[in-house]
């Protein structure tokens, strides 16, 4: 069933606290440096033997303009010759990487994000997936997709992406309000941005996604209703709306952002539950943490027929794929084991030039880890849990093994966020909104988080 959704301010002010966006469990916050190229390699080989198919994430760093919002890894220059020495050495990574695969291994997956990808020419684009299509086997009809500035795109980028067998775009907006665009100094037409997404529907992509972002400097409830408004009228398959975390003393753009023009707590929560509405009443259902989509999209279906996972590329039908990060700061998940590439641009390209991977932190899943890693995936995947599953996968009684998470589950319970039975655990409709609040009960690694500063939940 589509996972609705309902709105109680009462239950949100109770339980938006600060926690993890859980793109992987553990965080990335508990990679360390005990995890390296030999580990990498050997995850590799035995992915290999069981021959499990892959997804491909590749990281292109640079922008040409700074967002003031942005808390990417990514590199600003108007130089557009720095693309190629990165090129090469991401080459070179992927040369090694595949040596380590197998033919067997089909890449159901392939996502190039950044940064802005398009940053690179039509010619480094199509050198670049002939590499990937040299080293990995392609899977013919897999999802292939690209994260577009359309300030950065027009028609004959979009036929080239077609041509090399892109069939997913990811647009960012953020807000189409003037004034919020030079606060965050990202000025795009809703002009720039329709030619976009009309030559992915006459090109015949799989579908479009465009990403919002509220909490920014400048904005109303007002002004991104009409934002809102502008870009359903677009009809894309997915849309995201993301929530804006002001962190300058970890992010250097947002010191440029004057914190006295973000809207206060209560506007911002607003402006959220505006956007809700306006989305659901356009028939986009709730797939989960700021992600919504059209009944027939593909992660609408995987939902519905439970096959819906979350990684770092976000929601996927492909989490059976062991993913591999390719490029600066990229992360790889396969199996039990996480790894990570310098952030650094520099030091990643000067590891390659000298034959060596760029492989500098990651962890590797413990019992205890799987265990809660696959609860925490089926509540943000699913909204529901289901006890027997995760005791016959792992031999565990739950209620025993979670015995000291239990009373605070029951007070959720009372609260109406979840239905919590001896067999499982359902989020409602008013709890689905705060997922991450349920996921935290059993993350064992939070409190040693509380260091550092995390999103609020909304």
């Amino acid at each position: 069933m589509p996972a609705l959704i309902e709105w109680d301010t009462s239950l949100i002010r109770r339980y938006d606290q600060a926690g993890p966006r859980y793109t992987s469990y553990p965080t990335e916050t508990q990679f360390h440096e005990g995890i390296g190229v030999s580990e990498l390699l050997a995850a590799l080989d035995e992915s290999r033997q069981a021959r499990r198919p892959l997804s491909l994430y590749v990281h292109i760093p640079f922008c040409a303009h700074i967002c003031y919002y942005c808390a990417c890894n990514k590199v600003i220059t108007k130089d557009r010759g720095r693309s190629l020495p990165y090129l090469e050495r991401l080459e070179k990574e992927i040369e090694i990487i595949s040596r380590h695969t197998g033919p067997q291994q089909r890449v159901e997956q392939l996502h190039l994000g950044g940064g802005t990808p398009t940053f690179l020419s039509h010619s480094e684009l199509r050198r670049l997936m002939d590499c990937l299509r040299r080293h990995f086997k392609l899977a013919p009809g897999g999802d292939f997709s690209i994260e577009i500035d359309p300030r950065e795109a027009d028609w004959s980028t979009m036929g080239l992406l077609r041509e090399l067998g892109f069939n997913h775009i990811s647009l960012g907006v953020q807000d189409l309000d003037p004034e919020v665009e030079r606060a965050v100094n990202r000025l795009q037409s809703l002009e720039e941005t329709r030619a976009i997404v009309e030559a992915a529907r006459t090109l015949e992509f799989r579908s479009v996604n465009i990403d919002l972002i509220y909490g920014l400097p400048k904005q109303t409830s007002e002004s991104f209703a009409r934002t809102v408004e502008e870009i359903i009228a677009l009809q894309p398959d997915r849309l995201s709306i993301y929530n804006y975390v002001h962190l300058p003393e970890r992010f250097k753009p947002q010191r440029r952002i004057n914190a006295t023009d973000l809207p206060s707590p209560a506007e911002k929560l607003s402006i959220l539950h505006n956007s809700i509405e306006q989305v659901t009443a356009a028939g986009y259902q709730y797939v989960g943490m700021s992600h919504f989509a059209l009944p027939d999209d593909e992660l609408a279906i995987a939902q519905e027929e439970g096959r819906l996972e979350h990684n770092f590329q976000g929601y996927t039908p492909h989490g059976h794929c062991d993913l591999i990060g390719l490029g600066a700061s990229a992360i790889s998940q396969i199996g039990d084991l996480y790894s990570q590439n310098a952030n650094d641009i520099e030091a990643y390209q000067n590891s390659l030039e000298e034959g060596r991977l760029p492989t500098t932190r990651g962890l590797r899943c413990n019992e205890d880890d799987r265990i809660r890693r696959t609860v925490i995936q089926q509540l943000i995947c699913d909204f529901h849990l289901d006890f027997t599953s995760i005791e016959k996968q792992f031999d565990i009684v739950f209620r025993e093994y979670f015995s000291a998470t239990w009373p605070q589950l029951q007070s959720m319970a009372r609260d109406k966020l979840i239905n919590l039975t001896s067999k499982g655990i359902d989020v409602l409709p008013a709890g689905r909104l705060l997922v991450r609040s349920v996921c935290t009960l059993f993350d064992h690694y939070l409190e040693v988080q509380n260091g550092q500063r995390l999103s609020r939940i909304i």
